[in-house]
């Protein structure tokens, strides 16, 4: 049941000075008089300081509580947020008093489902709750606050209005077939699909970036053995997560790490070294690094400084965009225009990493505001749904075709953009989207 009171922890277990734990659903202000004193419904949205009890009568905490009546509530139902002190006692003998007096624990994400079944969030909006929380870097932040803010939902909508004014045209168009210079043309129809299919596409083409926002531009390091990779893998991670030696391809495996450049997602991996081996191992190795280098959102060619680029070297990239890094800096000059690092002395790092940054994400590095954009793949299936189904309509418009077909596909369009806002009860695709949030959401 999505009504009856449930209770969970809305932050992490653990050493802490305060835990929140939250309370919601139909009669959770009787099961919150059981556990604290004094409990009172007035003033809503005011903490107030009171004694959290067991069913025993046994003082738990004395901490502060906040009460939301419904509809003004995260969930538009009444909830209450008790704030106890942290570590693992207290918050977990609270919580077991809740539900003790009649609430059960929350299920993964229960909350925010909550609230997108009584109106308070889209489910664009919810998954943006989980990527705010998951967050790691400041262009992650701002893109999921801004989906959460409506950004996003505001252009389905938008998309959707239009495609809804569509289908009344057609409707007409069905009504009245025989009026051929009625008030609505084919031409009419003609351009409002096309609209249509324009905003669709447009929509579609902020899917690659907005993945890479969500899990991190994968740039690969690729180059000789013993130009300085993993040193320089080190050096932009800040920690010595690959190991360093003077003997070439002491890296035999591709290691991964995340890090974050001028506020923005990357995932650097550090690959064996590329060359002709005889060593079993050594070819596994290299051809993990082909694999990665294939995937690469970005390579970075490694090579020292002072010398050429030896013609193995130039096609490492392999089609995928690349950028050229004179490793070792401190022992030979560069070229005029070439980008350079030390990673002994630091020189260039940063801006080595502002250039990463800018041939991944473009002009957007700039950008106060993020533009809005598909971060999910379900996102993108339920899209190129809605373009499939437009493509298919186009082909019977116009005199001779058939305006029943039309408005079909156009309804289908219609149908793949309600289900990516959740405007469609489809108990799936929402256990789907919320089973990997946290309890307390």
């Amino acid at each position: 049941m999505l009504s009856d009171p449930i209770a969970a922890l809305a932050t992490p277990p653990g050493r802490s000075a305060l835990a929140v734990v939250r309370l919601g659903g139909r009669g959770a202000f009787e099961v919150a008089r059981r556990v604290i004193r004094g409990f009172r419904t007035e003033p809503a949205r005011t903490a107030t300081l009171a004694t959290f009890q067991a069913p025993d009568g046994s003082v738990i905490d004395r901490g502060l509580y906040a009460v939301f009546p419904a509809p003004a509530s995260y969930t538009g139902q009444d909830m209450v947020e008790l704030s106890c002190h942290g570590g693992l006692a207290v918050p977990g003998r609270l919580l077991t008093a809740l539900h003790t007096a009649g609430a059960r624990p929350a299920d993964p994400g229960e909350f925010t489902r909550r609230a997108v079944l009584n109106g308070k969030l889209d489910l664009v909006q919810a998954e943006a709750v989980g990527d705010l929380i998951d967050a790691t870097t400041p262009a992650q932040a701002r893109a999921a606050l801004g989906q959460l803010e409506g950004g996003l939902s505001r252009r389905l909508e938008e998309l959707r209005n239009h495609l809804v004014e569509l289908q009344a045209l057609l409707g007409y168009d069905i009504d009245f077939p025989d009026e051929d210079d009625g008030p609505v043309s084919p031409e009419r129809i003609s351009r409002a699909l096309a609209e249509a299919e324009d905003r669709v596409g447009r929509l579609l083409a902020t899917g690659p970036w907005g993945e890479r926002l969500r899990e991190g531009a994968l740039v690969v390091f690729a180059g000789r053995p013993n130009v300085g990779k993993s040193s320089l893998f080190n050096a932009l991670l800040g920690t010595e997560r690959a190991l360093v030696t003077e003997i070439p391809g002491t890296t035999r495996d591709a290691i991964e790490a995340a890090a974050e450049f001028h506020g923005w997602p990357v995932r650097l991996v550090d690959t064996a070294g590329l060359q002709d081996a005889t060593d079993r191992i050594e070819r596994l190795g290299i051809e993990v690094s082909r694999r990665y280098l294939a995937a690469a959102d970005l390579v970075l060619l490694c090579a020292e400084a002072g010398r050429p680029l030896g013609s193995d070297e130039s096609g490492l990239a392999d089609g995928r965009p690349g950028l050229v890094v004179r490793t070792k800096a401190d022992l030979a000059p560069a070229g005029a225009g070439e980008l350079a690092v030390s990673c002994v002395s630091g020189a260039g790092l940063d801006v080595l990493r502002r250039a990463v940054a800018e041939r991944i994400f473009g002009e957007r590095v700039a950008l106060a505001d993020l533009e809005p954009a598909l971060t999910r793949q379900r996102h993108r299936d339920a899209l190129a749904r809605a373009r499939d189904a437009l493509e298919d309509a186009r082909p019977h418009l116009g005199r001779g075709g058939d305006a029943v077909l039309v408005a079909h596909h156009v309804r289908r369009a219609t149908l793949a953009l309600d289900e990516l806002v959740g405007a469609v009860d489809v108990d799936e695709v929402l256990g789907r989207v919320f089973a990997s949030f946290c309890v307390g959401k």
